[in-house]
């Protein structure tokens, strides 16, 4: 239990700081997207402004004059931008599309790394897209309307996509050492963290311990003398009565001291191969005679040479709990089928009652200890509200899990997967 508790408290808190680094690596990277293409945008802007003011791409003439009627004339300046510098590091290109979506104008004066076909293929692009603005490699274009036109501004944004590459990867490796460090200190502090706690369980085992033995004498001593009271006095209710609850109590006492074993931290130390077919077999044929004194239907349906690997003796009283459990809790002249097979490389356990509660039990606080789902019942029945718990650690020390499923309150079916 304490091994367990240990890896639980790493995995939690590796799972918060996990959450954490993503969450902050996530924001930083689209916060730094955002405004990275905001700058962009708004470069964009500044040359659609350069594009439509005079000496800009369209000052040399009309559309409606061919190239060749119009004179060489070199563009002014981009100027547009606030900082002088910038400016002339911006490189950018433009194309115009006429109502019939042909580009008729290409404006390459402030590039060089783009000839003007290529500048047509990713303004044709852009255009087909129908998109307002995005990105089409290392390019960020807009579209804009101009006199009936379609302008399209593309902005070369290779140092930025790879400033922001760069930051990716940072914000990855250092968010995968941060939580190799973090795992490290966890696991180193995660000792000390439930060092109270194994503390306490500790003292409970040991206080469940000495009682067991303290009980165990007065409880021998009450059936030595039920039995010579008996000689002396013959059979009665009370002296039935008695011997009765001293059976539950020591049967109590001896559950309790097998949980305590189950939650040490090598609770099963003589694990071997052995036949699970074979090992219900033996536990199996015991309560179908109890099952049939009863009144109770019984059926069974165990493959052959389904193996595992644990203590033979603690999976045959898991075995024992759930067949007893079903013909206690089942209803009178009730159906209990048990199959074990093999699936995946997985043994499975299942049992199976009819059973007749009025409101179906709590089918997750089942394996709790003492839990009662009709305590009237159970008190009836001679439950001790520990046997259900004792198969869960059962299962839990092979590696495995339990569950129960009653949906209708009708049938009950229990499921071990080892």
């Amino acid at each position: 239990m304490i091994r367990r508790m240990r890896h639980r408290v790493i995995l939690a808190a590796m799972v918060a700081f996990f959450a954490v680094i993503l969450t902050i690596a996530v924001l930083v990277n689209v916060v730094n997207y955002v405004m990275v293409t905001s700058r962009a945008d708004n470069t964009l802007e500044a040359i659609l402004n350069y594009e439509r003011g005079p000496m800009g791409p369209r000052g040399a003439g009309d559309k409606s004059e061919p190239p060749e009627a119009v004179g060489p004339q070199e563009a002014r300046p981009f100027m547009e931008l606030p900082d002088k510098e910038l400016n002339y590091m911006t490189r950018f290109f433009i194309v115009r599309f006429d109502e019939s979506g042909e580009a008729y104008s290409v404006f390459t004066d402030f590039i060089a790394s783009i000839d003007e076909e290529q500048a047509k293929e990713y303004g044709q692009k852009a255009f087909d897209s129908g998109k307002e603005h995005g990105y089409l490699g290392e390019y960020r274009y807009v579209r804009a309307t101009r006199d009936g036109d379609t302008v399209v501004a593309f902005l070369n944004t290779l140092r930025e996509r790879q400033s922001m590459q760069a930051l990716l990867l940072m914000t990855l490796g250092i968010s995968g050492v941060s939580l190799i460090v973090v795992f490290i200190l966890v696991v180193i502090l995660s000792r000390r963290a439930i060092k109270p706690y194994a503390a306490n369980i500790e003292r409970q085992k040991q206080f469940i311990t000495d009682a067991s033995h303290e009980l165990k004498t007065p409880l021998t001593s009450i059936s030595t003398s039920l039995d010579v009271l008996e000689m002396e006095s013959g059979e009665s209710e009370w002296v039935g009565n008695i011997r009765k609850q001293t059976g539950r109590m020591s049967k109590l006492v001896s559950e309790l001291v097998t949980l305590s074993r189950l939650d040490e931290e090598i609770p099963l130390p003589n694990k071997e191969k052995f036949s699970l077919s074979n090992a219900a077999w033996e536990i199996v044929d015991v309560y179908k005679t109890q099952a049939k004194a009863a009144g109770k239907n019984f059926s069974i349906d165990i493959e052959d040479d389904v193996m595992m690997v644990g203590e033979k003796a603690a999976v045959q009283q898991m075995l024992s709990v759930l067949l007893d459990n079903a013909i206690r809790y089942s209803d009178a002249s009730g159906d209990i089928r048990v199959g074990i097979y093999k699936k995946r490389n997985r043994a499975y356990v299942e049992v199976f009652n009819t059973c007749d509660y009025e409101v179906p039990p709590d089918t997750e606080r089942l394996f709790d200890r003492f839990y009662r789902p009709d305590g009237a019942r159970s008190t009836k029945t001679g439950g001790t509200g520990v046997g259900l718990a004792i198969a869960k650690a059962v299962a839990e020390t092979h590696g495995g899990t339990i569950t129960a499923n009653c949906p209708s309150g009708k049938t009950m079916t229990i499921k071990v997967k080892i």
